[in-house]
């Protein structure tokens, strides 16, 4: 079974008075319900700042987020927070961990065929790994074929990918990363309106390519693979994965 720690990817840890209601207000998903769900933080304008998977954890809440994207993410939850009891911190005693199939875990919220996913205490040893990670730029074999199992499926996450693009142009809808019955949160006008007219002309998409074109958001060499910004009528070459080929032949009218 291929399983991994994914290095990448850290644990922020929200705890205090009422922090569901805190978030609830904030990010684009329901955490009220049944987690962990997949959710961004956005601008008021509707374009990704933050995207990240919500768990539960008792009475706090963590947030699976690009470690990269850990610090920025905390510090602009602060400035939501304002004067409320809550504590918005790293949780360097967990990790993140991942398999393609198996019991352990829940799958992913965004899309099952990505697998199973579930949180673990981490230890001495595997932190020291991944500093030495961090600090050379290189990925472990198994998590780069969680990047290629996850480009494959069509799925982009991350400030690189998504960031400064228009939440539902990441596909938020098809990979349920958006609730419209649960209230306002950032940047919930123009998300909404966008929906109910229909107006997602521009998506984000794989491509297989090694080359560099002026729709490029990030280009992986080493898989001959890259994500780009295209219209909707200009996705020749582009992977599309039965989970866009269907919202594609039927886009929402709701």
């Amino acid at each position: 079974m291929l399983a991994t720690t994914l290095t990448d990817r850290a644990l922020v840890r929200l705890s205090g008075e009422d922090v569901h209601g805190f978030m609830q207000g904030l990010v684009t998903n329901d955490v009220t319900g049944t987690l962990p769900v997949w959710a961004g933080l956005l601008t008021p304008q509707g374009k990704c700042l933050f995207d990240f998977l919500v768990w539960a954890d008792g009475g706090d809440l963590l947030l699976d987020c690009e470690a990269a994207a850990a610090d920025d993410l905390i510090k602009r939850l602060t400035i939501y927070r304002l004067r409320r009891p809550i504590t918005i911190e790293r949780d360097l005693s967990l990790a993140v961990h991942w398999s393609v199939e198996g019991a352990e875990g829940v799958p992913d919220p965004r899309l099952a065929d990505l697998g199973r996913r579930w949180l673990q205490p981490s230890t001495p040893a595997k932190a020291g790994v991944q500093s030495e990670q961090k600090e050379s730029g290189l990925l472990p074999s198994q998590e780069h074929k969680w990047l290629e199992h996850r480009l494959r499926l069509g799925i982009t996450e991350g400030r690189a990918e998504l960031g400064d693009v228009l939440w539902l142009e990441c596909n938020a809808v098809e990979l349920n990363g958006v609730s419209f019955s649960k209230g306002c949160f950032v940047g919930q006008e123009n998300t909404a309106r966008m929906n109910w007219r229909a107006k997602v002309n521009r998506r984000l998409v794989v491509v297989e390519s090694r080359e560099e074109g002026p729709r490029l958001r990030i280009a992986y060499p080493g898989l001959g693979l890259a994500v780009e910004h295209r219209r909707t009528d200009d996705l020749d070459g582009t992977i599309i994965p039965a989970w866009l080929a269907r919202s594609l032949a039927q886009p929402s009218t709701a």
